[in-house]
């Protein structure tokens, strides 16, 4: 099938010939782009002529028809997120009442512009080399109060994603903690826990409910969380998953009675191999794997007593005992089948969601503030969550058992 000409082609064509016959022919890429941000700013120009002949209702070159007329022009230069900086001619009025709609007054910048510097900001990069890329990549001078400014905006929108409605019922919701550094006014640098949340709703849709900075994490603080996720309207939890905290099963009763409580297994396994020799890491990992895998807590605790008997466990004896402190919050994960357990297994769920948050923080040595940090997070979070399109492919099945292990406490929440 024959391809229809593109009309741009033969403007495309003429341009070629008109700036060969000018003696500025273009040889770059780069003089191609200067090139377009002209073409732009004479673009934007005509539009902004069109717009005031409608507002004062008469052509360029007639008689004015009221009490108000064209005054000349302002030039303004416009930061274009793909070509850099712009000039444009806007057109003034003499009564001052004509306002721009394609660049409106005391716009700096093109759309798009804004969400390139929030991508790169998402990314991890300071404002320092927010400027040097703008400058590097589109020649643009910015101040940091311009991309503060423009990083500043999404506040009252990460504001309202932190106080939104939350769903009333929850199958699983996994809550642990990232650390940061964040500078203070002092100008010490102190470590600071950001308590997160992330729940899989009744679609089987992961989201996560907030994220909560503080101190240090404790079973304490993190019962202030649980009493705020209630006040957004989560009525029920039917299983929660977190690291192996001190005072969290407490905590945890107190907001939610009903909640099973289950100790992260990927945790425990990374604190059982903390101390480990590179020599006898995998020996100990093949050992602690059918702990997990077993058919259920009889079985896991008969190899957890075989393991306490062998060498490795005589060398590093703080693995049994950690995994006999927490032995009560572990069998959980035994009652259910595999797709409910592959549902509470952190692998693919807050690991995954806590390494890449951790991708975009480790850039930074530390914040300047703990907004700065929020924010950071924040954006990361939006980008992360774009990725989680669908429920895991076996959610129908984990729903169907938990339907009958939970009963009355989800059944008006299924579709």
């Amino acid at each position: 099938m024959k391809r229809e000409p593109d009309p741009f082609d033969k403007y495309a064509e003429q341009l070629l010939e008109d700036m060969k016959k000018s003696g500025r022919e273009i040889k770059t890429s780069g003089q191609a782009e200067d090139i377009m941000a002209h073409m732009l700013g004479r673009l934007l120009t005509k539009m902004l002529e069109g717009e005031m002949t409608h507002h004062l209702g008469y052509e360029k070159g007639q008689a004015s028809s009221g009490d108000n007329e064209r005054n000349g022009h302002s030039c303004k230069t416009v930061k274009s997120p793909k070509l850099g900086a712009v000039r444009v001619n806007i057109p003034r009025d003499r009564r001052g009442r004509f306002l721009p709609q394609i660049i409106p007054k005391h716009k700096r910048q093109l759309d798009g512009f804004d969400e390139k510097i929030l991508a790169l900001y998402a990314r991890g990069l300071t404002t320092r080399e927010i400027q040097g890329f703008l400058h590097d990549e589109y020649g643009m001078e910015t101040s940091a109060e311009f991309i503060s400014d423009v990083t500043d905006a999404i506040v009252p929108e990460l504001q309202n994603w932190q106080n939104r409605p939350l769903s009333p019922v929850y199958s699983v919701v996994f809550f642990d903690a990232i650390r940061i550094r964040v500078r203070g006014e002092n100008g010490l640098v102190t470590p600071k826990a950001v308590h997160i949340a992330l729940g899989v709703d009744m679609d089987g849709r992961k989201d996560v409910l907030g994220m909560w900075m503080a101190e240090t994490e404790s079973a304490r603080y993190w019962l202030k969380v649980f009493n705020e996720i209630k006040n957004r309207g989560v009525a029920d939890i039917l299983i929660a998953v977190t690291d192996g905290l001190k005072g969290m099963k407490e905590a945890l009763e107190a907001a939610f009675l009903k909640t099973v409580l289950q100790t992260c297994i990927v945790h425990l396994m990374r604190n059982s191999l903390k101390m480990v020799s590179h020599k006898d890491y995998k020996a100990v990992t093949e050992a602690l794997k059918p702990i997990y895998r077993a058919a259920n807590a009889q079985a896991a605790r008969q190899v957890l007593d075989e393991f306490a008997q062998t060498e490795l466990s005589q060398k590093y004896p703080y693995i049994v005992r950690q995994w006999l402190e927490a032995w009560d919050r572990v069998i959980p994960f035994f009652d259910f089948s595999a797709n409910v357990r592959r549902l509470i297994y952190t692998t693919n769920a807050i690991e995954s969601l806590n390494r890449d948050l951790r991708k975009v923080v480790k850039i930074r040595a530390s914040f300047p503030t703990e907004m700065a940090a929020m924010k950071l997070l924040y954006l990361a979070v939006r980008k992360i969550e774009k990725r989680w399109l669908r429920p895991s492919t076996f959610w129908k099945a984990a729903m169907r058992e938990l339907a009958i292990e939970f009963g009355d406490r989800i059944t008006p929440y299924i579709d």
